[in-house]
């Protein structure tokens, strides 16, 4: 018993140490690029705000429709710069939301936050990278109505997350060489979103390149520049928020 005693003492201290490693784990990210920091520069027609999120808006002629974009897993929401500032030159404010612990599963909901931030902003779609993809899919499933598209960059919902009759306009954005979200994943998530759900293959696009972070592990090498699949991710995004704005 006495041995028994000693050994209860020590489980707060395991737990703790359990609990300070996956803190450590999950802020361990990679820096963003260059390009995305210089990305958040603002500039003559967008404004760019960083605190508490990051917004990209256009000072002139802004559409009525708006994109949330939850970043990937352990990823510097920072990384997304690029892809928010040439939505919002286009004329659609864009919010990237950084996550708790760069978890998005910590904050599904925050894309609520946002929407009563900016009331004047008609129309919203949310969206994100992977597993904020997945968790921006689940704030769209917990929350009908209050978003009127999806935009899932090399993501998809999760099983209980059936968004196949909703009337969402959905996109969903993948790369052919995409090692962590593979095709096969993604063409198995068809039955979870509407069927008019809009399908864009990038052509030699991998998983990383949905951002500006450097490479990832467990992913494949891409076959096509990030700049050109950037370009992609941006068409695919802007037709998506246009539909919206029609």
């Amino acid at each position: 018993m006495r041995i028994l005693k000693r050994w209860w003492w020590l489980l707060p201290l395991a737990i703790a140490s359990a609990m300070a490693a996956f803190v450590v784990w999950a802020l361990a990210v990679p820096a963003p690029m260059p390009e995305a920091l210089a990305a958040l520069q603002p500039s003559d027609s967008v404004q760019v705000e960083t605190e508490p999120w990051l917004v990209f808006r256009p000072l002139e002629n802004e559409l009525p429709v708006g994109l949330i974009l939850y970043p990937g897993g352990r990823v510097d929401a920072r990384a997304y710069a690029p892809a928010a500032r040439a939505l919002a030159e286009e004329g659609h404010p864009v919010v990237i939301v950084p996550m708790p612990l760069n978890l998005a599963f910590f904050a599904p909901d925050r894309a609520a936050e946002v929407m009563a931030a900016f009331p004047e902003v008609q129309q919203w779609a949310v969206g994100g990278h992977s597993l904020g993809g997945a968790m921006s899919a689940r704030f769209a499933f917990e929350n009908p109505g209050e978003a009127g598209g999806l935009v899932l960059w090399a993501a998809y919902p999760a099983a209980g997350d059936d968004l196949s009759g909703s009337e969402l306009a959905v996109s969903s954005i993948y790369g052919t060489r995409d090692g962590v979200a593979t095709e096969e994943e993604i063409a198995a998530s068809r039955a979870l979103l509407p069927p008019d759900t809009q399908w864009t293959p990038i052509e030699g696009g991998n998983h990383a390149q949905f951002g500006w972070y450097g490479p990832q592990r467990g992913d494949n090498a891409a076959t096509i520049s990030r700049e050109e699949q950037q370009a992609q991710i941006i068409a695919a995004t802007s037709a998506l928020l246009l539909r919206l704005t029609e």
